[in-house]
């Protein structure tokens, strides 16, 4: 059996039944039919970046997408259409669109997993979020047994979800099409932290390239980015979005972005340092990171049970100091918090 702690940036995780690796879409498709003829559990993966798999493993068939390949038009006045396997690196696509001269993805930088993981998570950095440059996801539909398109306003989009998030395995991503701007000018700078390491006032623009560098700059000192050899999944936690008399009761240093809904968003972050949890505590091998609070971290051969013992006293940190329930951006599979 494959230990899927070999699949994961976490490097945690038992067994999986099966695991097969689909290069082709042909492949991916009759090997889900033929999971779901049995009624075989299953799992799909990619990059393995967004996901806590319980120490007991996976009793069915785990399928990594590991398809590859792209088209794309590049017109002079209209920008670039990419249509993009879901097994190819996201950031790997995102150095290819700078190559052409195409704008839009530089903010997006440096974010691990695949091009089919980006949609369902709807991933999002420095104040952009890839949903801004979708024009379909093209899916195939276990249900209906056929493919289906997504337009981009049928994906549903919301902070860190999507259809795709909440309609569970229905729908498996088989490559998504991106419209990019031409431009050697990056979109409005409107993250403080990023604006201050390009040197420049919020609503600036820079050169894309300067913008890729920059963050990728940030992201490495956050301990976020692949080949470090760190073990995280990222930001493990999404940032709590809350109404308006909830936020007006934290401390007036507390970051707050107000939303179009009349919500407001808060930074899971600074209400993990400031309910007094540290970088560094651990519990067995799980650890905060020591370069980012929102990095849970398999310091040292650490099991998932530890992580989540980690993430559980994190949330109920959080919870008694400022009444906000944290909830994970993490898929977990086998496990529960």
């Amino acid at each position: 059996m494959s230990k899927l702690a070999d699949y994961t940036t976490l490097r945690v995780g038992g067994p999986a039944a099966l695991l097969i690796r689909a290069e082709t879409e042909a492949q991916l498709i009759a090997e889900i039919e033929a999971a779901d003829a049995s009624q075989e559990p299953l799992l799909i993966i990619g990059g393995g970046s967004n996901i806590l798999v319980g120490d007991e493993g996976f009793k069915g068939t785990v399928i990594k997408v590991e398809t590859s390949g792209n088209s794309y038009e590049i017109d002079a006045c209209s920008g670039g259409m990419l249509q993009v396997a879901a097994g190819v690196p996201w950031d790997e696509f995102v150095a290819f669109t700078l190559s052409k001269g195409l704008a839009n993805l530089e903010c997006l930088s440096g974010i691990p997993g695949t091009v089919g993981g980006a949609p369902i998570q709807n991933i999002g950095a420095y104040g952009h979020e890839v949903a801004e440059v979708i024009a379909r996801v093209r899916t195939y539909d276990r249900e209906a047994k056929a493919i289906k398109t997504f337009t981009a306003a049928e994906c549903g989009f919301t902070y860190r979800s999507s259809i795709f998030k909440e309609s569970g395995d229905r729908y498996v991503i088989l490559d998504v099409t991106f419209h990019l701007r031409n431009g050697e000018e990056s979109l409005a700078i409107a993250y403080p932290e990023l604006a201050r390491e390009l040197n420049v006032r919020i609503g600036d623009r820079a050169p894309i390239q300067s913008v890729r560098d920059a963050v990728l700059a940030l992201r490495k000192k956050k301990g976020m980015l692949e080949g470090l050899g760190i073990h995280s999944a990222g930001s493990f936690f999404t940032n709590p979005i809350v109404s308006r008399a909830i936020a007006s009761q934290l401390p007036v240093d507390a970051p707050q972005w107000p939303q179009e809904d009349d919500t407001v968003k808060l930074s899971a972050a600074w209400l993990i340092e400031n309910s007094g949890v540290a970088k560094g505590f651990a519990i067995g091998g799980a650890a905060i990171s020591d370069l980012h609070v929102l990095a849970l971290t398999n310091a040292e051969g650490a099991t998932a049970s530890e992580i989540l013992q980690l993430a559980a006293h994190v949330i109920a940190s959080v919870k008694k100091t400022f009444g906000i329930t944290l909830e994970p951006e993490v898929r977990l599979v086998g496990a529960t918090l």
